[in-house]
């Protein structure tokens, strides 16, 4: 029997809102205020929504179990899967001794932090934000920072801080494209709006990375470098998604960053050098908990000319790019994740009508696992959507083109070229798995969390308080953008959650659907630095194990005043000229 989603429940809308916001009040709290560890404060939160879900929003209860789990499968492949894959591999790098040597010829480019982290966080962060997305980029930009000797909190929260801006046009245009598909709008447009929005943050987050690193005054010694890091990266940005579309935005963008800073760095060095790695202007007592400190490297010097022995440090993350770029393609997905559909009568390959060759899922390597209590059984009604739509709920195991995948067989292969012996990977992954469980349980239980406040429409009633606000509505639309992936973990899926309440609500205020579309996209990406997941794969990449809620803190008013930003631009865009102007498609 099919569950329509009740969004007032309590038939004042204040209350059910209220009430709705209550797991979201649990999480942070307990993160931020109580100290409880993240795996419990998941935990907890998962807990009150449930009872919440049930109890008070009716959802039939085998729904609410069959939403959480669908929602911890999601969490542990591809989320979890990455991160334990890219520590087993920062585990390989460091032990061999390989880490140091790549510090060292990083420290050769520039041995100031504050160009580093240029380097590291924003330009290197967005190629893999672009490439693999999904909490890919946090995970190995806070694994290097921490290895180059930045304190934990420094590493954890500026690497969540640099990935931002390249969110929107993560993982090949992934949220994008899915943006597209939930709204019915134009895919191309939505690509050539959110490329009308996030250059600007292009070039004010490497600004602001470096103010939050190191303060005013030492974020203006740097300036000219600052500026070449963000003028090449948001101009790529602009046209690559203006005129080419949404898949290879991010990667050409980070590329050209790379390049254009490396050169500069050639021919103009900083008046003096900054060699802190902790945060200026607060205290910074952060440190690696001795209980996962690493074992001293052994090995760590390399025979031979210098050259050589970066060339073999610099290795195994070459490999990774590769791995990682080569996962994240659609041609390789097609490859494994389908296979030519037949007709069985005439053992022929099906065609579409179009003529061409239609494919379907290859059940080897992308076996689906239907959840029947929830699949097709739980009904989006108006407002939230233009007509009763109900949610599919189908577990897609693509266990082998998964990112996490690819980072495994590059950390494998990595590992045989460092010289380590199958035996000894087998126990270091072991390990790995040891140090990272927690975090694990905490990704999954975040995932659930996100799938039940979907499934049980507890994130639509937010959602609509949202879109009763009018002539503000661009400033809190865009805010809901940013409220969806704080609850999420990820800019595809709040494009998922609100897409369509964003067409239906701009359309009845006669703002134009494409720029309120976009607009969760672009508020979205501010709200990645305080989704728990994503602090829970900052904090396993810096071994910073149970300091969460520190992070959270820190990183909470950066993303929040950096989306009203954003809020404050997209609302000239729908009202003031010459912003208007920049609007695709008109009101």
């Amino acid at each position: 029997m099919v569950w329509q989603q009740i969004y007032d429940p309590f038939g004042n809308p204040v209350i059910s809102t209220l009430m709705a916001a209550v797991p979201v009040v649990v999480m942070l709290t307990s993160l931020a205020f109580f100290h409880i560890k993240a795996h419990m404060a998941a935990l907890l939160a998962l807990g009150s929504a449930l009872l919440i879900a049930i109890f008070a929003f009716g959802m039939p209860a085998n729904m609410a179990g069959s939403a959480a789990l669908f929602g911890a499968a999601n969490g542990l492949l591809p989320i979890g899967w990455i991160v334990l894959n890219i520590i087993f591999l920062h585990r390989l790098t460091t032990e061999n001794g390989s880490f140091k040597v790549l510090q060292d010829s990083l420290a050769r480019i520039t041995d100031d932090r504050r160009l580093q982290l240029l380097l590291i966080a924003f330009c290197f962060g967005a190629f893999f934000e672009g490439a693999a997305g999904f909490g890919t980029p946090v995970a190995v930009t806070g694994a290097i920072l921490i290895g180059l000797g930045f304190s934990p909190l420094a590493a954890s929260g500026l690497a969540l801080i640099a990935n931002t801006a390249p969110v929107a046009f993560g993982a090949l245009g992934t949220p994008i494209i899915t943006l597209a598909k939930v709204t019915g709008l134009d895919e191309m447009e939505l690509s050539m709006m959110v490329g009308r929005q996030l250059p600007f943050f292009s070039v004010l987050v490497p600004f602001w990375l470096i103010w939050a690193f190191a303060g005013w005054r030492k974020m203006l010694e740097i300036w000219p470098a600052i500026l070449v890091a963000g003028v090449s990266f948001a101009v790529p940005q602009f046209l690559v998604s203006n005129y080419h579309g949404p898949m290879l935005v991010d990667v050409i963008a980070a590329l050209i960053s790379m390049a254009c800073l490396t050169g500069f760095l050639k021919v103009w060095k900083p008046a003096t050098v900054h060699t802190s790695a902790a945060l200026t202007g607060r205290v910074d007592n952060s440190k690696i908990d001795a209980e996962h400190e690493q074992p001293p490297a052994v090995g760590g010097t390399f025979s031979g000319d210098a050259k050589p022995a970066v060339m073999r440090a610099w290795m195994p993350w070459i490999i990774l790019t590769i791995f990682v770029f080569a996962w994240g393609t659609q041609g390789f997905k097609n490859m494994f994740d389908t296979r030519p559909a037949i007709d069985p009568q005439t053992q022929s390959v099906k065609l579409d009508p179009q003529g061409k060759p239609m494919r379907e899922a290859n059940p080897i390597f992308s076996p689906a696992l239907t959840f029947t209590t929830l699949h097709l059984q739980v009904e989006k009604v108006p407002p939230v959507v233009p007509a009763p739509k109900t949610e599919e709920a189908i577990y897609k195991f693509t266990w082998f083109t998964a990112t996490g995948s690819g980072i495994l067989l590059s950390a494998i292969l990595g590992g045989l070229l460092m010289g380590y012996s199958i035996p000894q990977l087998a126990r270091q992954y072991l390990r790995t798995l040891w140090v990272v469980r927690y975090s694990l349980i905490t990704i999954a239980a975040m995932l659930a969390l996100g799938y039940l406040t979907r499934y049980s429409g507890l994130d639509a009633t937010m959602g609509l308080a949202f879109a009763a606000t009018g002539i503000f509505y661009p400033m809190f639309g865009t805010l809901l953008g940013w409220l969806g992936v704080a609850l999420t973990g990820s800019d595809t899926a709040s494009n998922v959650l609100f897409g369509g309440l964003q067409r239906v609500t701009s359309e009845q205020l006669g703002i134009s659907p494409v720029l309120m579309a976009a607009a969760n996209s672009s508020g979205g990406v501010m709200g990645k630095m305080v989704d728990a997941q994503s602090i829970v794969v900052a904090s396993t990449a810096t071994r910073w194990y149970g300091h969460e809620g520190e992070i959270l803190r820190y990183v909470f008013f950066h993303s929040i005043v950096l989306a009203i930003l954003v809020g404050g631009l997209v609302t000239l865009q729908a009202y003031v000229a010459p912003f208007s102007h920049m609007v695709v498609g008109g009101h």
